[in-house]
C-alpha cells in the first residue's frame, strides 16, 4: 500500500515513512533531498551524471542516509511512494512517463516547497514569471521589500533554492521566480500574487509545443489570492489572467508602459504611477517614482520595475519603498552589461538573452551592432528576429551547435550582412568569436553579445558564457 500523500501539507505532517525518489543531484534536487531527509523520509536519489560534482553531493547525501545512484537516470525506485522532478528533466522524458504509467505521484520543486512549509506563519509567495525579465523583475521586488523593512529573500529559479528558503523562520515573504520548467506537477501552490511579464517563443524543445509551453506559463496564476498581475502591452498575459482558476476575490492588475487605466500600473510623462492600490483609484493616481529612479531605465526595464512594484503594492509596500527598492537596486552580471569600449568599439554581454524575445529587445537597443549569437536554439526560429533587426546589423559571429540556424534566416533575410562562423566547440572559443566580432566592427558600433540560445552546448551555463565574454574582451584591452 503507498503513502497516502494528502495530510503532507506543512513541515509539521508526519513524513516519515514516505518513500521518495529524487531525480536530479544539481541544486534543486540536492535541496529536495536534504529537505526529505530531514523531515524523516526515506530518499532515493537518481541522476544521469557521474561527475566530480555529483559524487561530492552523493556522499553528503549518503552520510544523510539517502540512497544515491549516478549513472542511472531511467526509472523509479519500484517501492517509490513519490516522485520528486527537478526543473531540468523535460515531461516527456522516459523517467517521467514511466512513473506516470506507473502511477507514482509526481511533484515538482515547487509542489514540494509548498507542502513543507511551516504550518503557521509561513510567508508568502510573490511569483514572476514570463519568457524575458523574470529574474531582473524578481530582484528589483526582492529590493523593494527589503527597502519596506521587511525580511525577505529572491528564491526559486533565481538566487537560493525555494526548498531551503521556506525553511527559513525569520522571512516574511519571498520574491519567487518561476521558470515554465517549474510548473509541471504543482497543484497546491497558492500565491499571495502572481505576475506573467510576457510570453514569446522559449523551450519548445522541452515541452514539444509553444501552445504547452503557455500553458505552463498560465499555472503560474493558479490560486492567486490577491493580485494577478498582467502585461496590458501583451494580450496573452490578460487572456491568461481571464482564463486563471484564482481564490475568489483576486484582483486582475494590469501594469503597461502608457497610461494606465484603472486597476492598472503605468506611466504618466516621466513618473510610475498606481492606479490599483490606491482608494481613489477611480479619479487619481499615486506616483511612485520616476522613471529615472529605474537603473538602466529602457522600455524593458520600465516594464520589470512597473510589475515587480505591483506585486509589492499588492503586500502592502508603500509607494516611498517602491522609489527607494529600484534606486538602490543593483542589475544581475550578464543583463547588458557593458564590459568595456577598446578603439572606439563598445562590447557589451547580455549572455542572459537565452531566446529570440530576449535578443530582439537588445538588439534594438544598439544601431550599428555586431550581433554574437549561438548555441542551442531550442527549437526556436530565427526568421522574424533578423527581419526585424536587419537594418541594424553591420556583421554576425556565430558560434554554437545550432549556429546553422541562425545562419540560414541570415542568408534569407539579410544576405549583405558579412557571418563569420567559429566552428570551435570549446568554451576557449570565445576569444575567436570576439576576435572576429573586432575585425568587423568599426568605431561607434556595438560588439552584442545576445545570443538568442540556450549555452549548454559550449559552457556550464549563461554566466559562464559571459564571464568568457568579458574575459575575451578584457585581454584585447
Amino acid at each position: 500500500m503507498t503513502h497516502d500523500l494528502t495530510p503532507l501539507t506543512s513541515s509539521a505532517s508526519d513524513w516519515s515513512g514516505l518513500r521518495a525518489t529524487v531525480a536530479g543531484i544539481g541544486i534543486a534536487g540536492f535541496a529536495a533531498a536534504d529537505a526529505l531527509l530531514d523531515l524523516g523520509a526515506q530518499v532515493t536519489v537518481i541522476d544521469a551524471g557521474d561527475g566530480d560534482k555529483q559524487r561530492e553531493r552523493a556522499a553528503i547525501l549518503e552520510i544523510l542516509g539517502a540512497d544515491v545512484r549516478l549513472g542511472d537516470h531511467s526509472s523509479c525506485a519500484d517501492d517509490t511512494d513519490v516522485y520528486v522532478v527537478s526543473p531540468g528533466i523535460p515531461p516527456h522524458a522516459p523517467v517521467i512517463r514511466s512513473a506516470i504509467e506507473r502511477g507514482i505521484p509526481l511533484w515538482g520543486e515547487l509542489e514540494l516547497a509548498w507542502r513543507i512549509r511551516p504550518p503557521e506563519g509561513a510567508a508568502p509567495w510573490l511569483c514572476i514569471t514570463g519568457t524575458n525579465g523574470k529574474t531582473t523583475s524578481t530582484l528589483m521586488l526582492d529590493a523593494i521589500l527589503r527597502a519596506g523593512g521587511l525580511s525577505s529573500t529572491a528564491a526559486g529559479n533565481v538566487g537560493a533554492s525555494l526548498v531551503d528558503a521556506v525553511r527559513r523562520p525569520e522571512l516574511e515573504v519571498i520574491a519567487t521566480e518561476v521558470s515554465a520548467t517549474q510548473m509541471p506537477f504543482v497543484t497546491s501552490m497558492s500565491p499571495l500574487s502572481a505576475a506573467c511579464l510576457n510570453l514569446a517563443p522559449d523551450h519548445v524543445d522541452f515541452f514539444g509545443s509553444m501552445e504547452e509551453y503557455a500553458r505552463n506559463k498560465a499555472l503560474v496564476y493558479r490560486h492567486a489570492q490577491v493580485a494577478a498581475v498582467y502585461n496590458v502591452d501583451d494580450p496573452i498575459t490578460e487572456q491568461m489572467v481571464r482564463d486563471a482558476d484564482v481564490v475568489e476575490g483576486c484582483r486582475a492588475v494590469g501594469f503597461t508602459l502608457g497610461i494606465p487605466g484603472l486597476s492598472m500600473l503605468g506611466v504618466v510623462d516621466d513618473a510610475l504611477v498606481d492606479r490599483a492600490f490606491i482608494a481613489e483609484r477611480a479619479s487619481a493616481a499615486q506616483e511612485l517614482c520616476t522613471v529615472g529612479d529605474v537603473p538602466n531605465s529602457s522600455p524593458a526595464n520600465v516594464a520589470n520595475a512597473l510589475a515587480a512594484a505591483a506585486l509589492a503594492r499588492s503586500f502592502g509596500v508603500t509607494p516611498g519603498a517602491v522609489r527607494e527598492g529600484l534606486r538602490s537596486f543593483t542589475p544581475a552580471p550578464h543583463r547588458i552589461a557593458l564590459v568595456a569600449e577598446v578603439d572606439g568599439v563598445r562590447y557589451v554581454d547580455d549572455s542572459k538573452a537565452t531566446n529570440t524575445h530576449a535578443a530582439s529587445t537588445s538588439l534594438r537597443a544598439y544601431d550599428p551592432v555586431v550581433w554574437i549569437a549561438g548555441g542551442q536554439a531550442k527549437g526556436q526560429s530565427f526568421d522574424e528576429l533578423v527581419q526585424m533587426v536587419a537594418g541594424r546589423l553591420r556583421g554576425v559571429v556565430l558560434l554554437g551547435v545550432d549556429r546553422g540556424v541562425i545562419r540560414a534566416a541570415l542568408e534569407a533575410h539579410a544576405p549583405d550582412v558579412p557571418i563569420v562562423e567559429v566552428t570551435d566547440s570549446s568554451a576557449e572559443a570565445m576569444a575567436e568569436v570576439v576576435a572576429a566580432a573586432a575585425r568587423l566592427a568599426q568605431a561607434g558600433d556595438t560588439v552584442l553579445l545576445a545570443p538568442g540560445c540556450a549555452s549548454w552546448d559550449m559552457f556550464r551555463d549563461y554566466g559562464h558564457r559571459g564571464d568568457a565574454f568579458a574575459d575575451a574582451v578584457r585581454a584585447r584591452a
